[in-house]
């Protein structure tokens, strides 16, 4: 992307919640309103593009006139508009109307923009469709990959230059001149097991790795990824519902103690030819090539290798030219270590940035191209949660923080040579979570502010003072809406229980008495990928306030171990005990919550979660009968042996190591303590949590001769939603258990 920075910023309508107020005329929350018919859709502002020039930003905006969308630009200081792309530019020949664009990029020079459109989702994501490139002094629009399938070309970009493209289709590597359309393909032998230029299902859902190969800064080589798959074991999910015989559905997924894929890294000639393998040290199928990137200004690659516990992280140094490794940095860990997006070269590419907790908390630091020299650009009890921008001229670096209160966030800079103390930029008024998309000269930013009563409002700021410019986006409408409803806000409180002060929230039914007994319904997550209580505007938060308004009191308590910024020691806390150490907390806080509130009803508590929350619901109402009553879990790992293996051994070590562990933590051993009403949830067509997991928990709830409630939907995925009136079936079905099993309303 050049010196040009790129965001989302809410490109999809997404479903949000909370509302504000007691009102005796409050409109009723419905589940057909939330599910159905889309009243609470949030808008989103972008995408942006900050422009090389740092003076202005383009983004899409509707063409009422034709359809599709025009490219704008607006100036930053006066907020003048004016049109780059019209959508008229945009329809291919012999059509009548213009690409709908899924993203787009700018070449560096901003001569050429390229257009992703009619797009297709590849495990989680859109990454998989057709790509248009247009000369904006031409005004030619030519699509790219035309004699490849339909929808097949993933990750386009230009070259540096701008006079080329390359991307990956059907597992191969092509690039095509954007002048004459000359494609050449450089990589022959994707397919089957082998894949090119994007990887694996874990690779992806684990390690955030989906674009697979990169343009060298000459434009002259193309680094890349190569996986084999062979030997690692497939996982067949089965279609029973699309035709009148099933259809297996095969699908490479190394679980637990099981084959890797065996990953490497070459480099070959953009023009074609041989390519060239580096020689990492380690058995590739017991590694991870997690991170690769060219340096800046050179024909040198940085490598990061994981070794399989994922605790120590080897940084390479590889020279394209001679195939030359050499190993830098090496950084470790007792528990495991996360892989972080916050490298950045600095002084003509003598220095880099790099994130540790080295010091117990998460802090940025300036290493030395050769590693010998590591110093803090960051320094204080608290984590560095996400770097925004670098501004080596003005000498500052912008990164969101929160050192005084985990649920929010906030913008901090901090000065790159590592002296004076964090500065607050994001004014106190803004009481709850940023974001920024800034400029690259750090005088500009697009800020996505909101906490638990206000949706996204976007606006445009002045740096370093934080003036507001503009509102970009305000989501009024939304606000008045939910202000309509007349609902409780959430209360976040604190939760001492001994061994820590967890954060949670709560929300009380509308006609709450004090004077009478109400049922407690959980919301769990507890695993190190999440967090549940943050001051946000989350769209579960309209379930939860749906439930709240049929008269229970809603809670969720963050245990430790989850994804918060609390130092180290929190989050590493829970290593080699998932679902251990997240129930015993999840328990004293039920029973502390249960003590100091006497509003609550010990005898109608539930608790229910999805996913990893969805085994911390087994977990508790296994391990702990006499205080959870009712518990719901939905696409949850009963086994834990069941998982991929790059999420579980990270967090719960090598099987061998810690097989105690793995039992302990898998709620189906403990099956045959469920005292209370237990129902469970999964979709079929769930290629993240198998519903193997589910068969294999039901045949134990029958061998124990436990009664439960089960329900199955069939093709649907670990988000349960695909197909006709899915969510609002769903959410049906979980109010009917609760009603019927957990009784609403004060008493």
């Amino acid at each position: 992307m050049g010196t040009k920075k790129m965001i989302w910023l809410g490109l999809f309508l997404t479903l949000c919640s909370v509302g504000t107020g007691l009102s005796q005329t409050s409109e009723k929350l419905t589940l057909a309103d939330i599910y159905k018919n889309g009243k609470f859709q949030q808008k989103g502002f972008g995408p942006v593009r900050w422009m090389k020039d740092n003076k202005g930003y383009s983004t899409l905006e509707r063409n009422t006139a034709i359809g599709g969308n025009d490219i704008v630009k607006y100036d930053a200081k006066t907020g003048k508009r004016s049109l780059l792309v019209s959508a008229a530019d945009l329809v291919p020949p012999q059509k009548d109307k213009p690409l709908v664009v899924k993203d787009y990029t700018w070449s560096d020079d901003n001569s050429k923009l390229l257009i992703f459109t009619n797009t297709r989702k590849v495990w989680r994501y859109h990454t998989r469709g057709d790509y248009w490139v247009l000369d904006l002094k031409t005004k030619k629009l030519g699509q790219l990959g035309k004699t490849l399938p339909e929808a097949s070309l993933m990750f386009a970009k230009f070259s540096p230059d701008g006079s080329r493209v390359g991307f990956v289709s059907h597992l191969n590597i092509y690039v095509e001149d954007v002048e004459s359309h000359e494609m050449k393909q450089l990589t022959y032998d994707g397919g089957g097991n082998i894949i090119n230029g994007t990887f694996d299902w874990v690779y992806e859902e684990e390690l955030s790795c989906r674009d697979g190969f990169r343009w060298s800064p000459d434009g002259e080589h193309i680094a890349y990824w190569q996986s084999d798959t062979e030997g690692v074991g497939t996982f067949y999910m089965i279609n029973n519902i699309d035709s009148i015989y099933s259809r297996p559905i095969p699908m490479p997924y190394p679980k637990v103690g099981t084959t890797l894929s065996a990953v490497k890294v070459g480099v070959i000639p953009s023009n074609g030819g041989k390519t060239k393998w580096f020689d990492i040290p380690g058995d590739p199928r017991n590694n991870y090539l997690a991170r690769m990137d060219f340096i800046p200004n050179s024909n040198e690659l940085m490598i990061q290798q994981l070794n399989r516990p994922q605790n120590t992280n080897k940084v390479y140094i590889a020279n394209i030219e001679n195939l030359k490794l050499t190993n830098i940095l090496t950084e470790k860990d007792e528990a495991f270590l996360d892989i972080h997006e916050d490298i950045r070269w600095l002084e003509g590419e003598k220095y880099f940035t790099w994130s540790s907790e080295r010091d117990g908390w998460l802090h940025l630091y300036k290493v030395s191209r050769d590693g010998k020299e590591i110093e803090p650009i960051t320094k204080g009890e608290f984590d560095v949660v996400k770097i925004n921008c670098i501004d080596t001229r003005g000498g500052y670096v912008y990164y969101i923080a929160s050192p005084d209160n985990y649920t929010q966030r906030y913008l901090y800079r901090s000065r790159i040579d590592g002296k004076g103390e964090a500065e607050r930029i994001t004014p106190v008024s803004d009481s709850g979570q940023s974001d920024y998309l800034i400029s690259g000269n750090a005088k500009w930013a697009v800020q996505t502010f909101q906490n638990s009563l206000t949706p996204p409002r976007y606006s445009l700021v002045s740096l370093p003072r934080h003036k507001q410019v503009r509102i970009l986006e305000d989501n009024k409408e939304l606000k008045q809406k939910y202000d309509a409803l007349g609902l409780r806000p959430k209360e976040f409180v604190k939760v001492d229980i001994g061994d820590d002060v967890l954060d949670a929230y709560m929300i009380k039914p509308v006609d709450f008495d004090p004077s009478k007994k109400y049922p407690l319904l959980f919301y769990v997550y507890g695993e190190p990928a999440g967090a549940t209580v943050q001051d946000n505007w989350n769209g579960g938060s309209l379930w939860d306030q749906y439930m709240a308004q049929q008269g229970y009191v809603v809670m969720s308590v963050d245990n430790r171990g989850t994804k918060t910024p609390r130092g180290r020691e929190w989050r590493k806390s829970i290593y080699g005990q998932i679902g251990i150490l997240a129930s015993e907390d999840q328990s004293k806080a039920a029973k502390k919550i249960l003590a100091d509130y006497p509003f609550l009803d010990p005898e109608r508590v539930g608790i229910w979660g999805w996913s990893g929350g969805g085994q911390m619901t087994l977990n508790c109402m296994f391990r702990y009968p006499e205080i959870y009553k009712s518990g719901l879990a939905l696409a949850f790992v009963s086994d834990q042996r069941l998982y991929d293996a790059t999420y579980q051994e990270r967090y719960m070590g090598l099987l061998p190591d810690n097989g105690q562990g793995y039992y302990n933590g898998s709620p189906i051993n403990f099956a045959q303590n469920l005292e209370g009403n237990l129902m469970i949830i999964h979709g079929t067509a769930d290629d993240n949590v198998h519903y193997q997991s589910f068969e294999m928990l039901v045949d134990r709830l029958i061998e124990k001769d436990k009664i439960f409630d089960m329900m199955t939907y069939p093709m649907r995925s670990h988000s349960i939603r695909e197909r006709k009136n899915t969510s609002y079936h769903l959410r049906r079905t979980m109010e009917n258990f609760w009603l019927e099993k957990l009784p609403a309303g004060g008493k």
